[in-house]
């Protein structure tokens, strides 16, 4: 791993992981030889969604890093679609925790990052300790609900649009990227969308951040149950998810399970509830 550290946010460091995709940015705190925790973030978001989690867990001793992924860092943003499909995102888990010397570490995924933190927790039962998903359920679940709940059928189907390429980008970068800005809810600072904003507006960043949405149709595919300890975190307010996907996914996990629904939470929980948020992953670790 070649790392390069620069102080981030006062107590945060960026560093750059060398692999064999390409060198993702991401930010670590905590002792190094902490407990390993690997955190990924959501869309649109980027690894600085996690800042609330990465203190406290750096804060209780553990050695926390949260990636840009493929896409969101300009060292990995692929060209063409296909480099997005869900099996690369989880070919990018092993090869970070790899190149960060990680044999075994506790994983936490949130949105898309979720999505590919529950394959990778399935595939990878020996390396991921436990898991912990917030908003976004078990693909095998979802992939459910998408055939036979018109609820979940609609709530997917607004996300069309952002699967048109150049008219969503152009759409979205409209008026100093209004309707990108209008995307997050009033509970985050308007100085971190404009942060968010700034990333997106890299070029070919916005491209990469809609493919993984063109190339993954998640309706398609063959999922595995999770063995490992598992809390998934879902917002009662989530516009996207919808209780079907959300209340099924237990059905996708063979080990110890715990399902929490977050009142008054929408679908950036990590940021919408940020204190609660932290207070579940770290009774999860604490507790396996």
């Amino acid at each position: 791993m070649r790392s390069r550290p620069a102080v981030f946010e006062s107590d945060l460091t960026r560093q750059r992981i060398a692999t064999d995709a390409g060198t993702f940015d991401a930010i670590a705190t905590g002792p190094a030889t902490g407990r390993k925790v690997l955190l990924l973030h959501g869309v649109p978001e980027c690894g600085i969604e996690w800042r609330h989690q990465l203190r406290a867990l750096a804060a209780h001793g553990y050695r926390a890093v949260a990636p840009d992924l493929r896409g969101y860092s300009p060292g990995v943003r692929p060209k063409h679609v296909d480099g997005y499909r869900l099996e690369h995102a989880v070919q990018d888990v092993r090869e970070i925790a790899d190149a960060l010397g990680w044999k075994r570490f506790d994983l936490v995924g949130h949105d898309w990052g979720a999505i590919v933190a529950w394959i990778a927790a399935a595939r990878y039962p020996l390396r991921v300790r436990t898991l912990t998903a917030v908003s976004a359920p078990h693909p095998g679940a979802l992939a459910q609900a998408l055939r036979t709940d018109p609820d979940q059928q609609r709530r997917w189907s607004c996300l069309d649009h952002l699967r048109t390429p150049g008219v969503a980008e152009r759409e979205l970068l409209a008026d100093n990227a209004a309707r990108l800005r209008a995307g997050w809810p009033s509970a985050i600072a308007p100085e971190r969308v404009n942060q968010y904003v700034r990333k997106l507006t890299e070029p070919g960043a916005l491209t990469a951040v809609l493919n993984w949405y063109r190339a993954n149709p998640v309706v398609s595919g063959t999922y595995r149950p999770v063995s490992v300890p598992t809390r998934f975190l879902w917002g009662e307010n989530d516009q996207v998810i919808g209780p079907e996907a959300a209340q099924n996914t237990g059905r996708w996990v063979t080990g110890p399970y715990w399902f929490e629904v977050m009142a008054d939470t929408g679908h950036f929980i990590p940021e919408e509830a940020a204190e609660e948020t932290t207070l579940h992953l770290l009774d999860h670790l604490a507790t396996y």
